[in-house]
C-alpha cells in the first residue's frame, strides 16, 4: 500500500469550485403578505482530482466542476492554479480540466477495469473535507452498481468499495496495490458507513476521444479516431477525409506527430490540440512491420447554420455575445451564446430559459459562438438529450444554472 501511494501522491490535487448560488429566504412586505425573497451568496466547494496529462489535463467528476464555477488546482507540492474546463460528461460524472503548469507534471498511472475482482485491494487519495492527500485503503466490495444520485441521474456498472470516501474525495483516483488507476470517486452512501462507488477508468478511456475531440474544439476535419489511453492505434478513418486522402489506415499505430513522440492514444489528442484549418500535419505510423509517413492537411468543416439549428431543435433564437455582453457577464474565457428568444412550449421554453440568458456550454463543450452551436446541434436527432449551461443576469447578479433538455 505504501508503494501504491508513493507511486501516485504527486498525480493527485485539490480541486475548489466558487459560484454565485441563490438562497431562498422568507421575507415580509409592507402588506402583511409573506414572500419568498431569493439572496445570494458564493459557494465553495472542493473536490479531488488526479493529472492525466503532463501538459496539465486534469480529471475529475463532472459534478465538482459546474457550469460557471470559478476552479482552482492545488497540486501536491503546495502550488496553486487557475483552472479551465475542457470538456465534461455528466451522464458518467467526469470532466476534463485544463492548468497552465511551469514545468511538466507527473501523470498518473493507468490500469484497466475489465479484469477487476471482488474483494481486491483498493486504495483511495483525496481530500476529504480539504485535508490534501489523504489516504484510505479498503476492498472492492462489489462491481456493476448502478447508482442513483437524487432521483435525477443513474451511473452505470460504477464499482463499490469500502474505501472511506467523504465529502472531498469527489474526482481522486480510486488505485489497485499496483498504484495505478482503476476508477474515479464519485459518491458516497450518507445512511452508511464505508460503502463509497467509483466510476471504473475503462469508462474514462470511452469519452476522452470525444471529450479531447480537436474536431470539435477547434471546428478542423481530420477525420480519424485512435485509442485514447492504450498505444495510439488508428480506430477510425472517415472516407473522404484528410486522413484518409493522405494514406492512414486503420490498424496503423501513430509513432509521432511533426517529430514529437506519442507513448500513449492521450498524447496524440493531446498534440492535436489548438491545432487550426490550414496546417498540415506530418505523422509518422507503424504498419506491420513498416513505417509508413502521411502528411495531412487540416481543412474547415462545412459550417451548419446555427442559428436555424438552434430554433429547430430548441426552440431558441440566438446570436453570438458582443464584448460589451460579456464584459457584463464576467467571462473568464471567450465565447457564448446569447439568446435572443425563446419559442413558447419549445424544449428551451420548457427547461426555463429566458432572453437575455448566455448559454456557456451545451453536453460536454464550452460554447464559443453560434457556428460551435450550429456543428454540435448538427449531430442531434430528435428527442436526443442535451446538457445546457447558462449564465443569467438577475436583480444585478449572476447566477449560473444546468439543465437538461430533450431537442425536438
Amino acid at each position: 500500500m505504501v508503494e501504491a501511494y508513493e507511486r501516485a501522491r504527486d498525480s493527485v490535487v485539490n480541486i475548489s469550485a466558487t459560484a454565485k448560488v441563490e438562497v431562498p429566504r422568507w421575507g415580509a412586505s409592507i402588506f402583511g403578505d409573506l414572500f419568498l425573497a431569493p439572496s445570494e451568496r458564493s459557494q465553495r466547494s472542493v473536490g479531488s482530482g488526479f493529472i492525466l496529462h503532463e501538459d496539465g489535463y486534469i480529471v475529475t467528476n463532472a459534478h465538482v466542476v459546474s457550469a460557471g464555477a470559478q476552479l482552482g488546482v492545488t497540486l501536491a507540492d503546495g502550488t496553486d492554479y487557475e483552472a479551465r474546463v475542457i470538456g465534461r460528461d455528466t451522464t458518467r460524472d467526469l470532466a476534463v480540466i485544463k492548468i497552465d503548469p511551469q514545468s511538466p507534471l507527473t501523470p498518473i498511472p493507468l490500469g484497466r477495469s475489465d479484469d477487476l475482482m471482488i474483494g481486491e485491494q483498493t486504495v483511495a487519495i483525496g481530500n476529504p473535507v480539504g485535508l490534501h492527500n489523504t489516504v484510505t485503503v479498503g476492498v472492492i466490495s462489489a462491481l456493476h452498481r448502478e447508482l442513483d444520485v437524487d432521483g435525477r441521474v443513474v451511473y452505470r456498472d460504477v464499482i463499490q468499495t469500502d474505501a472511506s470516501i467523504n465529502p472531498g474525495n469527489s474526482g481522486g483516483p480510486l488505485l489497485n496495490i499496483l498504484g495505478e488507476l482503476i476508477g474515479i470517486n464519485t459518491a458516497i452512501r450518507t445512511d452508511a458507513q464505508n460503502i463509497g462507488f467509483a466510476i471504473p477508468v475503462d469508462q474514462l478511456r470511452e469519452i476522452l476521444p470525444d471529450i479531447l475531440d480537436s474536431e470539435k474544439l477547434n471546428k478542423v476535419m481530420l477525420g480519424m479516431r485512435v485509442s485514447a489511453m492504450d498505444a495510439p492505434m488508428v480506430t477510425q478513418v472517415r472516407e473522404g477525409s484528410p486522413a484518409e486522402q493522405a494514406g492512414v489506415r486503420v490498424g496503423d499505430v501513430v509513432q509521432s506527430i511533426d517529430g514529437a513522440r506519442l507513448s500513449r492514444g492521450i498524447d496524440f489528442y493531446v498534440r492535436m490540440l489548438g491545432r487550426r484549418a490550414g496546417e498540415d500535419v506530418e505523422l509518422t505510423l507503424s504498419r506491420g512491420s513498416s513505417t509508413a509517413r502521411a502528411k495531412v492537411t487540416l481543412v474547415e468543416p462545412p459550417k451548419p447554420d446555427g442559428r436555424r439549428l438552434a430554433l429547430q431543435h430548441l426552440g431558441l433564437t440566438v446570436d453570438d455575445v458582443r464584448l460589451d455582453v460579456a464584459r457584463r457577464f464576467e467571462l473568464r474565457r471567450q465565447g457564448g451564446v446569447i439568446v435572443l428568444g425563446v419559442e413558447p412550449k419549445s424544449p428551451a421554453d420548457q427547461l426555463g430559459l429566458r432572453p437575455g440568458d448566455l448559454l456557456v456550454s451545451m453536453g460536454r463543450y464550452w460554447l464559443e459562438n453560434v457556428d460551435h452551436l450550429g456543428t454540435l446541434l448538427a449531430e442531434v436527432g430528435p428527442k436526443d438529450p442535451i446538457d445546457i449551461g447558462f449564465r443569467r443576469e438577475q436583480r444585478g447578479s449572476l447566477y449560473d444554472w444546468e439543465g437538461r433538455l430533450y431537442a425536438r
